[in-house]
């Protein structure tokens, strides 16, 4: 529907004073796990909601923790939050946006929870790849894209976890202690910038404290700032299970609670509120504003009354979906080393053998990770991309070499992780020892049948890294040391295979350092959607050069991290945000940490040169050269960076552009540099190491 926020709140005022408490009541909380209820006599339908970040999560049944079991739900599986910013493309986070939008109109969903925008404060959280980058202005320009694809298909994109969710322990309690400029001038200001640039129709209140207060009770951080001082009008949402006091949530500006437990009628929200309204110790008028901004939320969302015959129709698992599934995937995938290994191209591999060790490359990732996890249409792993793209010429076979588990961890029948996640404090500490006497002889004879086939094969390509065993809602990790016994495979194998191409994939950082040394060509992958497994089997066989960078820092080890170092991450109950604006990048760079990759580190087959830079426009733009010097047509990522000085003492990103060029071509650019004060010093490059000054 078109108008504006005047007119769509005189319309909406109109419908309110047509509703009893008890309809209003029941508009204001979960009357299933996803869905408020809805008032017929009025045509007002429930508000019915749905996770997720990577795809529109499965059905459940309205009133338990228990798929519905059809077949009508499978969806496209995207590529991560951490992938899409990998690929540093707004036009690609544009498209991830779009298919999630278009995926959740099909299923008939009004509010999808996502995009996460948390900033990466630590390698340790457990929910790190719903997220984008370490980095705010990289985060804000590709989340900006995204709610505007998503809401390009009358559905609301839900920014979450408003705000400081940057850990899983304890997630449901524990309290945040921060100096308030970097609250407001880091952290929120993330969100105020997408708020400001892109619309987003609904927002998510997270589980921990600010300041001693439960953010979906909390005064200063909904009303003060979010409603007052930023003037949002769209409609905010609890985290399920976050609010824990009727009346302190009745006053703040949150206007539904959502929960994981069947006890409808019991939610703070529901009867409780209602006996409070009727003592006389909750103003109705307080309700009257919760329902107000949900009927603005209808009736942007061509919802309610004769706009619902305008509301675009959608649909879900088509082509074009999976043909962008696949391209962000390619633009994504990171190349870390490569000592002329790389590509294996087909002329060469033709009529050879390819041995492929490692579990990762025969695991799927769809099915995992807390409110991430999907029915995925299909997904392809790296082993069936590699088969299905080479062809029958070239032999290839596989071996796990290592295992994560030999048996599922169980839950009480009839209920999932999320239906039990109130009842462990929301989270535990990743990392325990889980390898019994049995399972790590099992493991060292799998790793010595990879190690004693190894020789046989012209090539061998091993795939590992992290699974949604670790990278998780509900858990941080213990460190980023690579579980399964995965260094004494990798180290033994590039000691007798030093070609040994290695092949990552997971949420964020691991510690690669016992073998990285002696690795001749390395690439890292997020979990990928979809089609990851073809897009990895391309840039391995050079169909595609590889264009991602990384959006986070690759730290040596996690205590290199300002939020591990300085921040005492993982406390019980308090965390302290000792490091201040000093996250990722700033704080390796300002105090010169040697780290594994940096921060935009990212290699391709073809070498790239610039020149011509130059600063124009009082600093707001930056124009030069761009020459790809090599023989394959390739991408490349231009960042540009403040220096630190006397003003500002951390390095912090201003700009960027990913740009194409054929081989041997050259381009002009122009790139917009977002610098508040225009009154820094600049520098240009491929990763936050390299760079030359302007």
């Amino acid at each position: 529907m078109e108008g504006s926020i005047q007119t769509l709140k005189l319309r909406a005022e109109e419908i309110l004073e047509q509703l009893t408490l008890d309809e209003k009541i029941g508009m204001i909380h979960g009357n299933e796990l996803f869905r408020t209820k809805g008032v017929e006599r009025l045509g007002i339908p429930p508000l019915t909601m749905s996770d997720g970040p990577c795809g529109v999560r499965a059905d459940f049944k309205e009133r338990e923790w228990i798929p519905v079991g059809n077949t009508d739900d499978y969806v496209t599986y995207l590529p991560c939050n951490s992938a899409i910013a990998s690929t540093w493309d707004r036009n690609l986070a544009g498209r991830a946006g779009s298919i999630l939008g278009e995926e959740a109109r099909g299923r008939g969903k009004d509010v999808i929870l996502a995009p996460g925008m948390n900033l990466k404060r630590t390698p340790l959280c457990g929910r790190n790849f719903e997220y984008f980058s370490e980095d705010p202005f990289l985060t804000s320009q590709l989340a900006t894209e995204h709610v505007k694809g998503v809401q390009s298909w009358d559905v609301a994109a839900c920014l979450k976890h408003f705000a400081l969710n940057h850990q899983e322990t304890a997630r449901l309690e524990v309290d945040e202690e921060i100096d308030e400029e970097v609250l407001r001038d880091l952290y929120l200001q993330v969100f105020k910038d997408v708020i400001d640039d892109a619309n987003p129709y609904s927002i998510m209140s997270a589980y921990n404290k600010i300041y001693g207060e439960y953010c979906s009770q909390s005064k200063f951080l909904l009303g003060d700032i979010l409603r007052g001082e930023w003037g949002y009008d769209g409609f905010v949402v609890s985290d399920w299970g976050a609010v824990h006091d009727t009346v302190k949530a009745a006053e703040a500006d949150i206007d539904c609670e959502m929960s994981v437990t069947y006890d409808f009628d019991d939610y703070k929200f529901a009867n409780p509120l209602k006996e409070k309204v009727l003592s006389g110790e909750v103003d109705e008028a307080l309700i009257d504003k919760k329902v107000l901004h949900i009927l603005i939320l209808m009736l942007r969302l061509n919802m309610i009354g004769e706009d619902r015959l305008e509301r675009k129709d959608a649909s879900y698992n088509t082509m074009a979906a999976r043909q962008n599934c696949l391209e962000i995937a390619r633009g994504s995938v990171v190349l870390l080393k490569n000592d002329g290994i790389l590509p294996l191209i087909r002329p060469v591999i033709k009529e050879k053998k390819i041995l492929v060790i490692g579990e990762n490359a025969n695991r799927i990732h769809s099915n995992g990770g807390g409110s991430a996890e999907i029915k995925a249409l299909y997904e392809i792993s790296p082993l069936m991309g590699l088969k299905s793209r080479i062809g029958g010429s070239t032999k290839i076979d596989y071996l796990p070499g290592y295992c994560s588990k030999i048996d599922a961890d169980m839950t009480p029948e009839g209920t999932n992780w999320q239906a039990i996640s109130l009842e462990n404090s929301g989270g535990k500490s990743a990392g325990e020892e889980k390898a019994k006497k049995e399972l790590s002889e099992y493991r060292k004879k799998i790793r010595e049948e990879a190690l004693s086939k190894c020789m046989d094969y012209d090539y061998v390509i091993f795939v590992g890294g992290l699974n949604h065993e670790i990278d998780t809602e509900g858990l941080d990790r213990k460190d980023i040391s690579l579980p399964y016994e995965q260094d004494e495979l990798i180290e033994a194998l590039l000691e007798k295979r030093p070609d040994t191409i290695v092949c990552m994939i997971g949420g964020g950082a691991v510690d690669m350092t016992k073998w990285l040394s002696n690795c001749k060509a390395l690439i890292y992958m997020y979990y990928n959607g979809m089609e990851g497994g073809n897009a990895l089997a391309e840039v391995i066989i050079g169909d595609i050069a590889p264009s991602g960078h990384l959006a986070e820092t690759f730290y040596c080890s996690a205590k290199d991290s300002s939020g591990v170092s300085l921040g005492d991450c993982g406390d019980e109950k308090l965390v302290h945000y000792r490091e201040g604006f000093d996250i990722g990048y700033r704080y390796t760079c300002k105090h010169n940490i040697p780290v594994q990759f940096p921060f935009g580190y990212g290699l391709t087959y073809s070498e790239f040169e610039l020149s011509d830079l130059q600063l124009k426009l009082n600093g707001r733009i930056l124009k030069g050269k761009l020459e790809n010097k090599g023989e394959v047509d390739a991408t490349q990522v231009v960042q540009i960076y403040r220096l630190a000085d006397e003003t500002k003492d951390y390095i912090s990103l201003v700009g960027f552009e990913k740009i194409y060029l054929r081989a041997g071509g050259i381009m002009d650019f122009e790139i917009p540099v977002k610098d508040k004060s225009g009154m820094g010093k600049y520098a240009v490059g491929f990763d936050v190491l390299h760079l030359q000054e302007v």
